[in-house]
């Protein structure tokens, strides 16, 4: 009886030890993606809401912001319509803080801030600038474009922010069979060492296939394939950019923030309407849920970040952004081809993931 009860009471705190782990963990998730501080509550889930009108909006035109790229620059290119630069994101239960560059670049004095990734960060980085500039129209900047890195420099304040373009995060390595991709190489990350900021996103070259595909083999330890699954393929790239993370980030000296999974709107089945896509969109969808859910890469983003140990912040830009089917280039912008349903107007909806980015650092 006593040998019983004793066994008994070992598998009981067994299992209450792995319930209170499992629970420690989704509490560790849920601070991936939730700000969670004492100012704003746990209540309040940036992510969760609403686009809602604001006619003072954009914060900036086009015009007056030498960053932006004609792929981006959707008014000097003839889109005819300007209603998708005036919405807002609205929180269910919070309010966004109004940006303010001046604030930002006081409280980044002296700071380098690196977005890395592809043209999504390309996206963001070019707004970001254009945001910032528009409250301090009189800065003196300096701006060095050199192959894959960027840097625009606000020289008062000492504020570097720059763009490491490397769509893959892990390397690409150019060998005698051709392109390879090193899904468990990741060289190219000494480039983001001694910044204070680190804002990550990858995903968009991932499915690429043909002539705008980036590499020619695809190598995991010593076996090299001519292809593989593309999600398991982000898997372990993403992973191997967590383990990157772990061995080299010291969280005392360097935030680092993951910017989620930017969406397509090139089917619009996906939003119920079949026969559609982005071009001639002028509204965001209604309400807060996307018909379509979520992109798978958006678990393999979930996963990598509930495993990694140091601390990393979701921007978790996903269900919001597919929400703004209005809010692409499709045939407004400079590069020429097809409808662009893929990257975003300047300005436009990378302001509002600016403005979360900001809202992270001041509320």
């Amino acid at each position: 009886m006593g040998f019983r009860f004793r066994a008994l009471s070992l598998l009981l705190l067994q299992l209450l030890f792995l319930f209170l782990l499992g629970a420690a963990k989704a509490e560790d998730f849920y601070n991936i993606s939730n700000v969670g501080s004492s100012k704003l509550g746990r209540g309040c889930n940036l992510f969760q809401g609403k686009w809602v009108f604001d006619p003072s909006l954009p914060l900036y035109e086009s015009s007056n912001c030498p960053f932006i790229d004609p792929e981006f620059n959707c008014q000097k290119y003839g889109r005819p319509d300007r209603s998708y630069l005036k919405y807002t994101w609205k929180p269910d239960f919070c309010d966004l803080p109004r940006f303010d560059g001046l604030e930002l670049l006081s409280r980044w004095r002296g700071k380098r801030i690196m977005f890395v990734g592809d043209s999504l960060s390309l996206n963001m980085w070019q707004s970001l600038t254009c945001m910032i500039l528009a409250s301090a129209p009189k800065a003196k900047i300096s701006i060095v474009r050199r192959e894959s890195l960027s840097t625009v420099i606000f020289e008062e304040y000492g504020v570097s922010l720059l763009l490491h373009r490397t769509p893959y995060l892990v390397d690409v390595v150019r060998e005698k069979v051709g392109r390879v991709l090193k899904l468990d190489s990741i060289e190219g990350g000494n480039v983001w060492k001694g910044m204070d900021v680190l804002i990550f996103n990858s995903w968009h070259w991932w499915t690429h296939t043909g002539r705008s595909q980036a590499w020619d083999y695809v190598q995991v330890g010593n076996a090299v394939k001519k292809d593989m699954d593309r999600l398991e393929a982000f898997y372990q790239g993403l992973t191997t950019w967590a383990r990157w993370v772990d061995m080299n980030v010291d969280p005392s000296k360097t935030r680092v923030i993951f910017q989620g999974i930017s969406p397509t709107h090139y089917e619009g089945k996906d939003w119920n309407q079949p026969r559609r896509s982005c071009n001639g969109e002028s509204v965001p969808l209604s309400g807060s849920l996307y018909p379509a859910g979520a992109p798978p890469a958006v678990e393999i983003v979930k996963r990598v970040l509930s495993r990694i140990r140091k601390p990393v912040f979701l921007l978790d830009i996903t269900t919001l952004s597919q929400l703004r089917k209005d809010a692409h280039p499709s045939t407004y912008s400079g590069e020429g081809g097809g409808p662009d349903c893929s990257h975003w107007c300047l300005p436009g909806l990378p302001d509002t993931w600016n403005q979360l980015l900001y809202a992270v650092f001041t509320m």
